[in-house]
């Protein structure tokens, strides 16, 4: 008869004002696992509790917590901490609380399958602090990239991804992504099947992986205010398949074809057709993944051909080709 693993103890570790969504969706993913695993007659397989140098909090959103486990002195069993990020342009470390977290990080030895170290958001910059990121791949978000790279130049801090695997250090770019790195974990513990039910239950429809960037396509070139740029790019983003053209897209923005390019230019930083493509080329990538083959996909996106996506996908760098990603 085989004997059950050890459930791995997943601590959470909460500094006051901690970002709420970067430790509840991760924490809510773990919990639907364990309930999935009892309903299949399984040993649940995370122990989920949070930690904190204080027995109370008050997380970003201004909700108070309380009971919060001291850090822990020792471990039994595998083990997973959590650090998760908090609001601000930048991570001050300056308070007795954040010291009192930084020095007991420092004493912490992390191993593959042992003791391994998820940091969500600007987690990551909470473990350079600790001399915890120096000689590894990390990555954190967008706002937090530079700021990691100057606390410890010798991690190889990596840009516009959603996670980031090197153990035991694993590390995502925060808020939503969180949820996409634990359902990754949860899938390598328990199986992807378990994960796909999670992410199921979840209503995550999309979930991505370490090779996916950050922010997505559909976002892209969106940092900007202007009103009728906005309006074309909305009506683009909803039928990237349509019969676009510069004229098109003008009308819709109730200016003249020029102008429009001199919008997309100099607003977000990308010509039409080009913000077209890449649209097409993000919905394209997402009928490859529900399971379309290339021409389907081409058809499906506004690619002409099988021809037009593969130059659009060697145009903007994606790795493989469309074929492999089927």
């Amino acid at each position: 008869m085989s004997v059950a693993p050890a459930p791995i103890q997943v601590v959470f570790v909460l500094l006051a004002r901690s970002l709420v969504l970067d430790w509840a969706g991760p924490a809510e993913a773990l919990r639907i696992a364990n309930q999935q695993l009892r309903a299949a007659g399984k040993p649940e397989r995370f122990a989920i509790r949070f930690a904190s140098p204080r027995p109370e909090s008050v997380t970003s959103v201004g909700v108070a917590l309380s009971g919060l486990a001291p850090l822990p002195t020792a471990w039994s069993g595998p083990a997973w901490v959590v650090l998760v990020g908090l609001p601000g342009d930048a991570i001050a470390v300056d308070s007795d609380e954040t010291r009192e977290l930084l020095h007991w990080l420092r004493g912490q030895r992390f191993e593959r399958d042992r003791l391994e170290l998820v940091t969500i958001c600007a987690g990551a910059v909470l473990a350079a602090h600790a001399g915890q990121l120096a000689g590894r791949r990390a990555t954190t978000h967008h706002h937090h990239l530079d700021e990691l790279a100057r606390i410890e130049p010798r991690c190889d801090v990596v840009g516009n991804r959603v996670f980031v695997l090197d153990p035991p250090l694993y590390s995502s770019a925060g808020v939503t992504t969180g949820i996409d790195l634990v359902l990754h974990r949860i899938g390598e513990t328990c199986g992807e099947a378990l994960a796909a039910q999670v992410a199921q239950t979840m209503v995550v429809a999309l979930r991505r992986g370490p090779h996916d960037p950050e922010l997505s396509p559909f976002l892209a070139y969106r940092n900007h205010l202007h009103a009728a740029l906005h309006r074309v790019q909305d009506a683009v983003s909803e039928r990237p398949q349509a019969d676009w053209s510069v004229p098109r897209m003008a009308d819709v923005a109730h200016t003249s074809p020029r102008h429009l390019t001199r919008l997309f230019v100099e607003h977000a930083g990308v010509a039409p057709l080009a913000y077209l493509r890449r649209l097409r080329l993000a919905s394209a990538q997402l009928a490859l993944a529900s399971g379309a083959n290339v021409t389907q996909a081409a058809e499906l996106s506004g690619f002409g051909s099988d021809t037009q996506l593969r130059r659009a996908w060697h145009q903007f760098g994606l790795p493989g080709s469309p074929s492999a990603s089927t």
